[in-house]
């Protein structure tokens, strides 16, 4: 699900989401199968919802937001995020809530 990217320099990391685009609100909406579940509400039009993911990833990571883009599945909800400046183990720390985690979660 967050792996990390091999020879990256600067650290990245490849995270598998699944988007809802339409959504009530912008949350992380914990793991379905093997990937994060994203509810954005911005619709999927003109790319809208993929920039919503990628904010709404890059605050939960604490990065700017031009460090994170749509690797691949530009129009599927299934979609690779790929995310500059983190390993994967804090990525999961920080998206999942691991123990140890002090990120705030969106609700």
């Amino acid at each position: 699900m967050i792996t990390n990217e091999p020879n990256a320099s600067p650290p990245a990391v490849l995270i598998a989401v699944k988007v809802v685009p339409g959504a009530r609100s912008d949350a992380l909406a914990g793991v379905l199968g093997d990937r994060l579940k994203i509810r954005v509400s911005a619709p999927p039009e003109g790319g809208r919802a993929n920039r919503a993911v990628c904010e709404l990833i890059a605050r939960a990571l604490g990065l700017r937001a031009n460090a994170v883009t749509v690797a691949t599945g530009m129009t599927n909800p299934e979609k690779v995020i790929r995310a500059v400046g983190v390993d994967a183990d804090r990525a999961r720390t920080l998206l999942l809530g691991e123990p140890g985690s002090t990120a705030a979660r969106d609700s």
